[in-house]
């Protein structure tokens, strides 16, 4: 069978190769109509561009690293698919870096990839979104990147991020609606910033309900099962047991809901348990979690999109993206006892 060449597919659309290379490229000053008569050339042709001559060609390895450390398997894989579906649709690769972000020699090792692998750009997500150190080898070497979830600077840096402070605001005033004012928190890992901000929501979501906060009801976690577990027998040991607990994840409040069926607590009648992120866990649990949704999919989605016009040194229409959360109320949740 013949190799299908760029100059078939240019012959085909009755355009040069230039418009070819441009469309490939996403470049501007290419009509709509052009570009629908040249991707029907590359489908009927059954065309696709090789991947070395490309790279050689555009100067680019058309490659983009995902960094991660967090034990959220389900937050990772939304983050890898909405990452992933944006850039097979513009003609990149995707790698994915696990990574321990507490190790010592963390950027050498990420700097010797980013050489190796010539990467075109990164995507960070928490806690590597706040790595001040990372990001100032990446912005030496001129790496474009783009972070994922609120970081500490939401202006200078372009980040894709959900209200995450306002979510958890939320959901406290939603406890607090059912008659719930001794409501247990536990925070996530102290390396995310976004455990401040859900801790700075359910802060003020007490503090206008003119609830005084008790901050033996406030435990730190660490976003993982066991440190949910953990957390939960210190609550639930309490003299006066907390009538609600909001964990800063879905995995942390299947541990709490854990120690709660051991100690014979009913769940939602004599506790509730809130979560946050809408993990599969969050479903597949009895009672399912009340809990909060962020579009993880779509945020890495558009993380992509604006790492690849930075790439292409495109303008960008704003640094800073903002994602709505859902309140996702389930059977783990309940109005509280008159008698607690």
């Amino acid at each position: 069978m013949k190799k299908i060449t760029i100059n078939d597919v240019a012959k085909h659309a009755g355009v040069s190769k230039k418009t070819i290379s441009r469309v490939l490229n996403d470049e501007p000053n290419v009509s709509d109509d052009t570009k629908s008569k040249v991707k029907q050339a590359f489908s009927s042709l059954g065309y696709r561009p090789n991947p070395q001559a490309r790279a050689l060609a555009f100067n680019q390895s058309f490659l983009i690293g995902l960094l991660y450390d967090n034990p959220n398997k389900s937050y990772v894989s939304d983050i890898q698919t909405g990452a992933l579906t944006r850039c097979k649709s513009e003609g990149y690769n995707l790698i994915i870096y696990p990574e321990d972000h507490e190790k010592d020699s963390l950027v050498d090792d990420l700097d010797n990839v980013m050489i190796n692998a010539n990467l075109d750009g990164v995507i960070l997500t928490p806690p590597f979104s706040d790595n001040q150190k990372l990001i100032a080898m990446l912005e030496r070497k001129r790496i474009p990147f783009v972070t994922v979830g609120a970081t500490r600077d939401l202006t200078a840096k372009p980040c894709v991020f959900c209200n995450d402070s306002e979510a958890s605001y939320q959901m406290c005033r939603y406890l607090i609606s059912l008659g719930h004012t001794r409501i247990g928190f536990i925070k996530g890992h102290p390396d995310h910033n976004v455990t401040q901000l859900r801790f700075n929501g359910y802060l003020k979501a007490l503090n206008e309900a003119n609830i005084e906060t008790d901050i033996s009801l406030v435990k730190q976690g660490y976003f993982t099962h066991e440190s949910g577990e953990d957390c939960a027998r210190h609550l639930l040991s309490m003299e006066k047991l907390p009538t609600a607990i909001f964990a800063c994840n879905d995995y942390m409040a299947a541990g709490v809901l854990k120690v709660a069926n051991q100690k014979g607590i009913a769940v939602p009648h004599d506790l509730t348990i809130t979560g946050y992120d809408n993990a599969p866990i969050s479903r597949h649990i009895w009672p399912s979690l009340t809990t909060v949704k962020q579009p993880t999919e779509a945020m890495a989605s558009l993380a992509a999109k604006i790492l690849i016009r930075l790439i292409k040194n495109k303008p960008l229409e704003k640094v800073a993206s903002n994602f709505d959360a859902e309140l996702i109320v389930r059977e783990s949740s309940a109005p509280v006892r008159r008698n607690n």
